[in-house]
């Protein structure tokens, strides 16, 4: 027999005191772009999910994961020149 439990604690988990801190904030905010380019790819997957995809569809596609991997290149310089390393 399972047993039925109160989810008080999943609620209260997440209290005032547990905001995301402001680098973690910065963190989001960097990587927004990518956040976005990955939005659009799968925008445009989703689109081709019910029919054959398009010449026109294929071509979304294309431009979109050609951002994605644009965005997660100049990721990766950016937080590697802000760490000091060599990448």
């Amino acid at each position: 027999m399972d047993h039925i439990v109160t989810v008080q604690d999943a609620v209260t988990a997440f209290a005032d005191f547990m905001e995301p801190t402001d680098a973690e904030l910065d963190a989001i905010e960097r990587e927004m772009p990518l956040i976005l380019a990955d939005v659009d790819l799968l925008d445009a997957l989703i689109i081709t999910l019910d029919r054959t995809p398009t010449e026109l569809d294929a071509r979304r596609i294309r431009r979109a994961h050609r951002r994605v991997l644009s965005e997660r290149r100049a990721l990766a310089n950016r937080t590697s020149g802000a760490a000091g390393g060599a990448a």
